[in-house]
């Protein structure tokens, strides 16, 4: 699998990344261990966890899996902590993120993360405390680069701003937001912002929640996402009139060009401007390999053309 630097860092990844959101809860050890093991053999390094997945049960189960099966040296870990807030201040205070790092790599069982994700932006904090955390964390040793989850445009161009007048340790090297032909919303300010920073993006849900698969065109298959009773409004959310025109147009591409619509959706969003990885979860190893499948494809410029027209809000 082929990587990439993440914005103007050093930080590389594998443009596909391996999202951990049903781990601990649909996706168990022994699956989880087939899937990381079949990543990395493919190439593959950015592994993403959070706390909120399975309030904490994901981390769990990954760090299980780099304990038994997976060197840790072989994966690039992107993990998000933080705590609500409480004793130790609001959700972005320095010792509240600092409890969340420790938690986070206690459950991972690491002593540190390749790249450390805040969890929002919280106007009720200082900036310059929240950055503190960073700081503290970096040259502690338990983190090697930052990032942000889900900023604005003026957003990710503050924190690098004000990261840049603290120190260089403090800029963050990438922004993980939803992106794909169902969600473009990064489009007209993240973007722009994330390229003028050298900011890197990584693009979760790039198959829009699974819709782009075609998987739900003709109704919802009873062992997918769409039927689990947790997850349904996470994907029903982009089951849209609009969204049906678009997944028309992927599997025409797909047809035409004699690969998946899985693929086709996947090279779009991995090849967008500024894209460092396009970060996908899976059912099990079959299902990964699939995505993996797609790091080959590269769309022709008259069907990226088309995609681009029919997907477009604006």
């Amino acid at each position: 699998m082929r990587r990439r630097r993440v914005g103007s860092s050093g930080l590389e990844v594998s443009q596909i990344g391996l999202g951990t959101m049903t781990w601990g809860a649909a996706t168990g050890v022994e699956d989880a261990t087939e899937q990381l093991t079949a990543f990395v053999e493919a190439g593959g390094t950015l592994v993403e966890t959070a706390e909120s997945y399975g309030h904490g049960a994901a981390q769990e189960v990954l760090g299980e899996v780099l304990a038994t099966a997976v060197r840790r040296d072989d994966v690039v870990l992107a993990g998000r902590g933080g705590l609500p807030g409480g004793p130790l201040g609001d959700g972005a205070a320095r010792g509240t993120l600092l409890a969340g790092l420790d938690a986070v790599l206690d459950r991972l069982g690491t002593d540190h993360l390749d790249l450390w994700q805040l969890p929002g932006f919280d106007a009720r904090v200082p900036l310059e405390e929240t950055l503190s955390a960073v700081q503290v964390a970096v040259y502690s040793g338990r983190v090697r680069y930052a990032g942000l989850v889900g900023p604005a445009g003026w957003q990710l161009a503050t924190v690098a701003e004000h990261g840049r007048a603290l120190g260089s340790v403090t800029v963050p090297v990438s922004a993980q937001v939803e992106y794909s032909l169902l969600c473009r919303d990064p489009e007209p300010e993240l973007l722009p912002a994330a390229l003028h920073h050298g900011v890197g993006v990584l693009a979760w849900a790039p198959l829009g929640r699974g819709v782009l698969t075609g998987k739900y065109a003709d109704g919802t298959p009873a062992d997918s996402r769409g039927a689990s009773p947790d997850l349904a409004p996470y994907v029903e959310a982009r089951r849209t009139g609009h969204a049906a025109r678009i997944v028309h147009a992927v599997l025409t591409a797909a047809d035409g060009l004699g690969t998946s619509p899985l693929s086709v959706a996947l090279a779009w969003v991995r090849d967008q401007p500024g894209v460092a990885a396009a970060i996908v979860g899976a059912r099990d190893a079959a299902q990964l390999t699939a995505s993996m499948a797609a790091d080959n494809l590269i769309l022709p410029a008259e069907i990226r053309a088309a995609l681009d027209d029919v997907s477009d809000v604006r």
